[in-house]
């Protein structure tokens, strides 16, 4: 599976009277803390590609999930391949990890409030020492990635956003550069 993902800065209050007045479903908010690391093997930097641990807290529930993310695969959005799954022990996968030579290089923590609008994921973002942003998403199969990424483009003006301003970086390149 492919997950079209488009990413604009916004101000939330605008966005939530939009997402209001059409009617999209209020799923709920989190807090994550993700973890990327470097590998020893080839420096994902170079090769677009990422390795994350997120823990998530949604009320006093907390939930792990281990993340590899692939190339971007088109230019027009935020484009790529991701697997990922359930871990029961978050620790225990640092360890392993730690084992084989990954390190951490970085932890991206952000707030979330996540919305549904016309089968997208809509999720208001404040990240530490980034900012606030709006991010669009669905995952699709590959054969259908255009038309996935052109409704996610007609549901970012619906919202009031300009699809042209669009970031392509991800939350931790915004945050190494703003480290920089």
């Amino acid at each position: 599976m492919y997950e079209v993902e488009l990413k604009v800065r916004a101000d939330h209050d605008a966005v939530r009277d939009r997402l209001s007045a059409l009617d999209a479903d209020h799923v709920g908010a989190v807090t994550q803390v993700d973890t990327y690391y470097d590998a020893p093997h080839r420096d994902f930097a170079e090769t677009d590609e990422a390795l994350r641990i997120r823990r998530e807290k949604s009320n006093d529930e907390t939930t792990t999930r281990v993340t590899y993310k692939g190339p971007l695969v088109e230019r027009e959005s935020k484009t790529r391949r991701e697997v990922e799954t359930g871990v029961e022990d978050g620790d225990h996968l640092d360890d392993i990890l730690g084992s084989l030579g990954f390190t951490p290089a970085a932890v991206v923590e952000k707030e979330r409030d996540r919305y549904t609008l016309d089968g997208y994921t809509v999720t208001l973002d404040t990240v530490s020492e980034v900012g606030e942003f709006v991010e669009i998403e669905r995952e699709t199969p590959e054969s259908e990635l255009e038309t996935v990424r052109e409704r996610a483009i007609e549901r970012l003006r619906d919202l009031g956003l300009d699809p042209d301003a669009q970031i392509r970086t991800s939350y931790l390149g915004l945050l190494l550069d703003s480290s920089e």
